[in-house]
């Protein structure tokens, strides 16, 4: 049976760059699927960091012009498919993860190869959270720092998005972890997701220095950078000779390291084989995507202003589509 669905779809969208009061409800058309594309009714859509600064005009990301849908990942299910298509089918429970953006909506409309299965450990309401920040957390265990089974990784924002993803995937790569995590909840966070050893990010850089050290005396191997910051410094000041660190372009300010060290800086970019090797990776036990609050979609300004205070893990939207 073919889904019905509509001519125009419920949508938060700019008209004007902004603070968040520009981020407003809006009817709009529902997105016709091209050659390749499929279109997904959605139930959920993260909220990146970056999005704050794509909508207050800082970074340009996605479709030019207004109004501008804004958001790079959600999940739900394919409604229809354009020519050409064929790695998912009408009614598959996919995620995806698009630069073009378009989420914070009823539907989207991506190319097929920026889609992914939904892990049937997966509920979908977490796995709109997953994309940008899961294609992000692995590249940057597997192509930035290519991590070993039994290496020594750190992971400084391991209470983030990206962060307690990857406190995941690098446990099942073999890795012992130590998590610098933000708080007392994101400590308790990054415990309870498996890392050896966990230290407050937000607490003193001597302390960090000092986990660091406790956790390897001979020096961390490994460093994941997620966030910037003075503690930073003094915790990769810990690491190997001829260790390696890495960090997504965006981290700010950029993390400097010690003589020796091997820096790497990347991009999450989406593509079949990384959600193929994400996805074998998550079906391989309990894996868990934290949603530090989930917003109606009528409420995007409001959870626009919550991406800068205190949260664990990503923020995300609920989309309830007609």
């Amino acid at each position: 049976m073919t889904p019905f669905i509509p001519e125009t779809m419920q949508a938060a969208a700019i008209d004007r760059h902004g603070g968040p009061e520009v981020l407003r409800p809006h009817v709009l058309p529902v997105p016709k699927p091209r050659n390749k594309q499929v279109l997904i009714r959605l139930e959920a859509a993260g909220i990146g960091v970056w999005d704050t600064a794509v909508r207050a005009g800082e970074i340009e990301l996605g479709k030019k012009g207004f109004p501008k849908v804004l958001g790079n990942d959600g999940a739900g299910t394919v409604v229809a498919i354009g020519k050409g298509v064929d790695r998912v089918h009408v009614g598959d429970r996919v995620y995806a993860y698009a630069y073009e953006g378009g989420f914070y909506a009823q539907y989207v409309a991506v190319e097929e190869g920026e889609t992914a299965i939904v892990p049937p450990n997966l509920p979908t309401e977490e796995a709109g959270a997953l994309g940008a920040d899961g294609v992000t957390a692995l590249i940057g265990l597997e192509q930035g720092l290519k991590l070993r089974a039994g290496e020594d990784l750190m992971i400084f924002g391991a209470s983030g998005g990206i962060g307690h993803l990857a406190v995941q995937l690098a446990k099942r790569m073999g890795a012992r972890v130590l998590g610098v995590a933000s708080g007392e909840d994101g400590v308790d966070l990054v415990r309870r997701l498996g890392a050896d050893a966990v230290v407050d990010g937000r607490s003193s850089p001597e302390s960090v220095a000092r986990a660091v050290r406790a956790f390897a005396p001979e020096g961390v191997d490994v460093a994941l950078v997620l966030a910037g910051g003075e503690a930073v410094q003094r915790a990769v000041g810990g690491m190997k000779k001829g260790g390696r660190l890495a960090y997504p372009n965006g981290v700010e300010p950029a993390p400097e390291a010690p003589d020796g060290i091997r820096v790497t800086a990347y991009d999450g970019v989406p593509s079949p084989r990384i959600f193929e090797r994400l996805n074998s990776r998550i079906a391989a036990g309990p894996f868990h995507v934290e949603l530090g609050r989930t917003f109606d979609l009528e409420k995007a300004a409001q959870a626009h202003r919550a991406v800068n205070q205190h949260h664990l893990g990503k923020l995300a939207l609920r989309i309830h589509a007609h």
